[in-house]
């Protein structure tokens, strides 16, 4: 898997980064960016993919925007891609970017992996065996800060809830700015970076890695009413993750007054 990162990295995105030109960034709407090396960068992980384990349904972000019909294959066993997470940021020509893979089966992830183009950082975990980045396993730490440090992001809430949120948790975090970029937030979880975060959508190519790699590090990351994520309910709106199970059992509590 590292090695097929690694190649797709340094073939179809790390040329491109801080060299796209305008014709080769679109705007899907809603706030989402997509390149020409987000485009290639997917097609030739579904191919590596397909090769490691044939047969699988292939969930790409991008295959699925232009055809949903690919999300069908959520509820198999599947191979889910996120060819660049962070494509605002790697448009804009800045860190942080990275690429999430899942492989799920019945909804749950089963394995997932985190690779950072720019730093090597490679991020793995399989369920019930731990949590690992190059190679180490790694237990979650948290900031040790008072107030806890929260990444949290208002972007994608409606106007109603981002007032609640401003009300009711910001007072008790303290807050700081989001990587917008899952395969970042996710690692910054575990790394004594950020204690808890708030992730209003849910999609499964940003989350399913993410999700099973900070719980098997002693972290947890959750469904806000303490349900497990899955990436066949990825219209779900809300999901809390947080360096250790107290950080997150205080900040649901906050979070299910507002809900």
């Amino acid at each position: 898997m590292r090695e097929l990162l690694v190649r797709v990295s340094e073939t179809a995105i790390l040329p491109r980064y801080q060299n796209l030109t305008q014709s080769e960034i679109a705007d899907k709407g809603k706030n989402e960016l997509v390149t020409v090396a987000d485009r290639e960068a997917e097609v030739m992980l579904a191919e590596g993919l397909g090769a490691i384990l044939p047969g699988l349904a292939i969930v790409g972000e991008e295959a699925s925007e232009a055809d949903p019909s690919v999300l069908d294959g959520l509820s198999q066993q599947c191979w889910i891609i996120d060819p660049i997470d962070g494509t605002g940021n790697f448009a804009s020509g800045k860190p942080p970017f990275g690429i999430l893979i899942a492989l799920c089966e019945g909804g749950l992830t089963q394995a997932g992996w985190i690779y950072d183009p720019l730093e090597g950082r490679f991020c793995h975990a399989h369920r019930g065996e731990g949590a690992f980045i190059d190679g180490e396993r790694i237990t979650a730490r948290t900031t040790g800060q008072t107030p806890p440090i929260a990444g949290i992001s208002t972007l994608f809430m409606e106007d109603g809830l981002r007032e609640k949120v401003q009300q009711h948790i910001a007072p008790h975090y303290s807050l700081v700015d989001i990587p917008r970029c899952a395969a970042e937030q996710y690692p910054r979880l575990a790394l004594g970076t950020n204690d808890v975060s708030i992730f209003n959508r849910t999609l499964p190519w940003d989350h399913a890695a993410g999700v099973l790699w900070l719980n098997e590090a002693g972290g947890k990351a959750a469904r806000n009413d303490g349900s497990e994520y899955r990436v066949d309910e990825w219209d779900r709106p809300g999901l809390i993750g947080a360096a250790s199970p107290s950080l997150w059992d205080e900040l649901a509590e906050r979070v299910a007054l507002i809900s």
